[in-house]
């Protein structure tokens, strides 16, 4: 390994790291990935986006099973949850996943090197260092080194994460059995979609939010009706409150809350604390060797994504933006083109979020309080989907589209959905606003008929007013 000199040298193997490893090595580079986990894929894979997704799916089914079967005709004995064969499946999905990205290393010949990564600057022949400990110890060289470690849960101060009673998102995916009464602070994506696991699952489950909105940077109406409906389901709520304390005893847990001036206690057997993520940069030794970082604890980056040390780039949840994986491939991809030559973009504007409850919500571009601000004139558009044919056949009707479109020249601005299947439609609306698309266009488009995403397409006739099934 000491021998060796890579083209790029990559620190971390999530949804940026290895993504960028592998456009790397298929552009002809020789690419090495320094990562300490056992299993590639990052936070994303191994206790984040995968195995989330893969409980509020099975969570879903058994809610499905025990509350609206019996309005289809399916007549069953009411569903006993077997939580241990739950968590396995997830398990399964997580090491499938895993075990393809190191597939794909092998395939692609990007070089694993087993161990925690740091920076020790440039040596004297101008080539990069990075000392490796773990199992294979030693000193990388390269020409390039991409930092790409992701982002790490954000600490209360004072409130420690003991994953027996406070727990975080890895303790919420790991829980052997159903909480009594879950406790969410944050109402984030990550709380949210963890709460509903296991509301669904039997549990009570508690939000604190210090803000009084959920989603904060979401549209307004698509956070409202999310509220209500996660009322209607059994979730409890207490916005605009602060947690001021949490005692831990006989494995219990006393929240003290305040809002304005009134105090009060819940107690609880788990707390989820979910308050956000925050750019991962323990033991790097980046600083040391002058990589500097913004006021928010992000690394400072040009438009290449170059840092303020040559040859040490940064992407993905180390730099300012949404922490979203999807993110940072893109990020990771247009880095490595750049690389070579080519011109290669990120659509900052049309990264599209996704809240994985039930119903789901998707958003993308601006929303109507931002376009409000800006003072841009706009003219919107919505439709409900208990007017959708395929909403109704699937008894899922609750939720909307709705399209925010310029008023002068129909360009699409922001497409906010909460709906059945909200994650898939969005994609349609990207597509739009990348190429700079009318809600005219998305109106005259054909969509199948009967599909969720005709919704989409009123929607967009509602923008001129020409929606036929409101």
């Amino acid at each position: 390994m000491a021998d060796e000199i890579f083209d790029l040298i990559v620190l971390g193997a999530g949804p940026g790291g290895y993504v960028g490893a592998i456009r790397a090595a298929q552009l002809g580079m020789k690419v090495a990935v320094i990562e300490s986990r056992p299993t590639l894929g990052g936070v994303c894979l191994n206790e984040g986006c995968i195995p989330s997704k893969a409980l509020l799916d099975s969570s879903e089914h058994f809610a499905l099973a025990r509350d609206k079967f019996d309005m289809h005709g399916i007549e069953i004995p009411a569903p006993k949850l077997n939580l241990a064969k739950m968590m396995a499946r997830k398990e399964g999905v997580v090491g499938d996943l895993t075990g393809g990205v190191a597939f794909l290393f092998k395939k692609n010949k990007v070089s694993w090197i087993k161990g925690h990564g740091r920076l020790l600057g440039a040596a004297a022949d101008g080539l990069q260092q990075v000392e490796v400990t773990g199992k294979n110890a030693g000193v990388v060289k390269g020409k390039n080194i991409l930092l790409a470690t992701g982002g790490k849960v954000a600490q209360v101060p004072g409130i420690t994460i003991d994953n027996e009673v406070i727990i975080d998102n890895v303790g919420a995916l790991s829980l052997q059995q159903v909480p009594e009464h879950l406790v969410v602070v944050g109402a984030g994506y990550i709380g949210l979609e963890l709460g509903s696991v296991w509301l669904r699952l039997g549990a009570k489950v508690s939000v604190v939010e210090m803000l009084p909105k959920m989603l904060p940077k979401s549209d307004g109406d698509t956070t409202q009706a999310l509220q209500r409906s996660m009322k209607k389901q059994g979730m409890t709520f207490h916005m605009g409150t602060r947690v001021d304390n949490i005692q831990v005893a006989g494995g219990k847990a006393t929240l003290t809350l305040s809002k304005g001036d009134k105090t009060q206690e819940v107690v609880c057997d788990k707390v989820l604390m979910s308050i956000g993520r925050k750019p991962n940069m323990e033991g790097l030794g980046a600083s040391e060797i002058g990589v500097e970082l913004d006021e928010r604890g992000c690394v400072k980056v040009d438009d290449n994504y170059a840092t303020t040390v040559p040859g040490i780039y940064a992407i993905g949840d180390l730099i300012p933006g949404p922490m979203l994986a999807h993110k940072a491939s893109e990020e990771a991809v247009v880095f490595v083109e750049r690389l070579v030559g080519k011109n290669s973009q990120v659509h900052y504007g049309t990264i599209p979020g996704v809240c994985y409850t039930w119903p789901e919500v998707a958003s993308v571009g601006k929303t109507e309080e931002q376009l409000q601000e800006e003072g841009i004139p706009v003219k919107v558009g919505k439709f409900n989907f208990v007017g959708n044919g395929r909403a109704r056949a699937m008894a899922e009707t609750e939720g909307f589209v709705k399209i925010l479109a310029h008023a002068e020249n129909g360009q699409v601005l922001g497409v906010h959905i909460f709906g059945p299947r909200a994650s898939d439609m969005i994609a349609e609306a990207v597509a739009v606003m990348s190429y700079g698309g009318t809600a005219h266009d998305i109106g005259a488009m054909f969509h199948g008929h009967p599909t969720l995403s005709e919704a989409v397409k009123e929607a967009a006739l509602d923008v001129d007013g020409a929606a036929v099934h409101c």
